[in-house]
């Protein structure tokens, strides 16, 4: 079964591949942010999405690996998460996905019913390092595309919930924000890392002691 294939899936994500598009124009319009100012409200009409060939890979990875349980951190408008729900339909598991801004958390409710994945997603609204802290184990695959300097945090909170050979993928890795998520999962040996484009994937060995 491959799910990318499936009619609804697939206009859903041929619609959020085309309004991500819109992201430079969107950005444009706003004309430049200081720091402070590049804040949850200002990013919320933002995409800021993987591409086709990026989401391919997610789906790829989570269905080639049989994973189960599949955790999301930041789902945005909901195209990386349209790819893990496939995937997580086709493996016969559940995807828990997460994202903090209101309007986001509603398109991305929509967007997983039109394409007849909700009954396999569950969209967790709010901080994820309080939504995500009841999540049980194991979790067999993470993706991170939230906000960069919340990566090692979650990383944290998911850790011991990991199963032994669980594969995580870090988008953006080489934001400066997520620099202390990359040194711990380079260095540390329960990692085995390797940097793909501008995605940092680890699989978990267990090795934790």
């Amino acid at each position: 079964m491959n799910s990318l294939l499936d009619d609804k899936v697939a206009r859903c994500l041929a619609r959020l591949h085309e309004a991500a598009r819109g992201d430079a124009a969107r950005r444009a319009r706003r004309g430049p942010a200081s720091a402070a100012e590049d804040s949850l409200i200002r990013m919320g009409d933002l995409f800021l999405a993987v591409s086709a060939e990026e989401g391919k890979l997610l789906y790829l990875l989570a269905r080639g690996g049989r994973a189960t349980s599949i955790v999301e951190f930041g789902a945005s408008f909901g195209v990386s998460t349209t790819y893990l729900a496939a995937a997580a339909r086709d493996n016969g598991g559940r995807l828990i996905t997460t994202e903090i801004h209101p309007d986001k958390c509603a398109a991305v409710r929509r967007t997983l019913a039109d394409a007849g994945l909700d009954g396999v997603a569950t969209l967790l609204e709010g901080d994820a390092r309080e939504t995500l802290a009841n999540v049980a184990a194991p979790v067999d695959f993470v993706f991170l595309d939230g906000w960069k300097s919340l990566y090692l945090p979650v990383l944290e909170l998911l850790l011991p919930k990991l199963s032994d050979g669980a594969l995580l993928a870090a988008d953006n890795i080489d934001h400066e924000g997520a620099s202390d998520y990359a040194r711990k999962v380079r260095s540390e040996d329960c990692f085995v890392s390797r940097t793909l484009g501008k995605m940092e994937l680890s699989c978990f060995t267990g090795e934790t002691g």
